[in-house]
């Protein structure tokens, strides 16, 4: 039998105050009719990464609304994960190649895995390229079988993403954060856009007051006299910690007493992130105003939310990104954010609001010291992001998403993109559900049809390309 992982009891009716009223009763009349159903969420790992943050929010929550859902990880040998890793960032666009001993090792631990996958479920979603293979090698029986690709894959190593969608063969449906990402001859019909979402009420971003806050970094060793800048995220190449302190030691040259602290998530399916710690260690040269810190050595949950709150710039320079869950964290906090304009970035960061979209260390060092020397500028962009994380980027808009995707697989209506059998406007671009009073303020008409947008930069998106927009994954 397949890990499963506790969670805790959560309700919806917590959520009050901070999503609307009317949000939290459309999501109880959307799971009125799912009541009962069995779901079944798998990853690869319970804690280090976005997806398992996912996960211990929104399993609690499901069950709240009388599904049945679980959570169960798989399993793998160190040469497994290692080969997931290769596979990762192939499909990030990596120049890789998989020898015919790596491909077998994928197919014989997740023939293993798939063999423990024994109870009976109505839906079943796999999270990522480590967990692709189980329907393949599981059977498909009576459920319903969902990939979420929670990473960029736009671009990818042809021979890795050829040796991945042999297995995506049997999927009844496929979720990507953006429609940029959904490969053009991926072998599933039905596609939906499902931006990821913070949980605002989770340990990383409950309310913390200051004085606590203050406490919890100087415990740590962090002088709160100083300026801080800090980058939150796994130890991953794809985040580029090593370009991130170059950046903080130009921003030096103009702020001499600027600390920089890189706080990483090690992750058990993450064995790379090792290699990046020596380099990061490397790169660093003992200079005390660089900190380092992860999850290994008692910086966990309560302490970053601390340094996202604390933190003068938050900085996400990836260059490449499925999402990053981490710019909604410190824009929800009131943090600014200096971030990489890839992937999901742009979209949780639209319309020039929470701080500075970059692409190179040089802009990453000067949008870091005009935050820092522009206080009024930079609280006004603060509270925008927060606000747009408000709107677009909290938990239980992501629950309704995923909410009408399962009822539509359940019920076995037709793929579209238009969204109209679930009576929620949608931005096609995003996907995000808008409410009554976002709707009207950007729209576009294509085809004798009107599109609703959560900002100019998806409407810009789509008058750019609307046929993109229209046709992905339409039946």
């Amino acid at each position: 039998m397949l890990q499963s992982v506790d969670v805790g009891r959560r309700t919806l009716d917590s959520y009050r105050g901070v999503a609307s009223d009317s949000l939290i009763e459309e999501l109880r009349r959307r799971a009125e009719p799912l009541r009962g159903l069995r779901v079944l969420q798998i990853n690869a790992t319970p804690y280090g990464g976005g997806v398992s943050e996912l996960l211990r929010s929104a399993v609690p929550l499901m069950n709240d609304l009388g599904i049945m859902a679980d959570w169960k990880i798989i399993s793998g040998d160190d040469a497994f994960f290692q080969v997931t890793k290769a596979i990762h960032n192939g499909l990030q666009g990596a120049e890789r190649a998989l020898s015919d001993h790596e491909r077998e090792v994928f197919r014989a631990n997740t023939e293993r895995n798939a063999t423990l996958l024994e109870e009976d479920y109505d839906i079943i979603v796999l999270h990522d390229p480590q967990t692709a293979g189980l329907l393949q090698m599981h059977g498909k029986d009576h459920a319903r079988w969902v990939w979420r690709c929670h990473i960029d894959t736009s671009k990818p190593n042809p021979g890795i993403w050829t040796f991945i969608k042999d297995f995506l063969v049997d999927y009844d449906a496929a979720v990507f954060t953006m429609a940029e990402f959904v490969p053009p001859d991926l072998p599933i019909e039905r596609v939906e856009i499902i931006p990821p979402a913070i949980d605002p009420l989770s340990p990383k971003n409950l309310l913390l007051d200051d004085r606590t806050a203050r406490q919890v970094l100087d415990w740590i060793g962090v002088q709160l006299n100083r300026p801080l800048v800090t980058q939150v995220s796994r130890f991953d190449p794809w985040k580029d910690p090593l370009g991130v302190i170059q950046a903080y030691r130009l921003a030096r040259e103009r702020v001499p007493e600027l600390q920089l602290a890189l706080v990483g998530s090690m992750a058990l399916d993450d064995p790379e992130g090792w290699e990046i710690y020596r380099q990061i260690n490397a790169a660093r040269a003992n200079d005390p105003l660089i900190h380092v810190f992860t999850n290994l050595t008692g910086v966990g949950n309560i302490e970053v939310n601390a340094f996202q709150r604390l933190s003068d710039v938050v900085v996400q320079k990836s260059i490449r990104e499925g999402f990053g869950l981490v710019v909604s964290e410190a824009l929800w906090k009131g943090t600014p954010v200096v971030a990489g304009r890839v992937g999901g970035i742009p979209l949780q960061m639209a319309d020039g609001v929470g701080g500075a979209l970059v692409d190179s260390n040089e802009e990453t060092a000067a949008a870091i010291v005009r935050l820092l020397k522009e206080p009024e500028r930079t609280s006004r962009l603060a509270e925008s992001g927060r606000a747009r994380v408000r709107d677009h980027f909290l938990l239980p808009r992501l629950l309704l998403n995923e909410l009408s995707l399962i009822g539509a697989l359940v019920n076995e209506r037709p793929s579209t993109r238009d969204w109209s059998h679930e009576g929620v406007v949608r931005d096609p671009v995003c996907g995000m559900a808008l409410e009554a009073e976002e709707r009207g303020a950007r729209s576009a008409t294509y085809q004798g049809r009107e599109f609703l947008f959560c900002s100019e930069y998806c409407e810009f998106r789509f008058r750019s390309d609307p046929e993109r927009y229209v046709s992905t994954g339409s039946s």
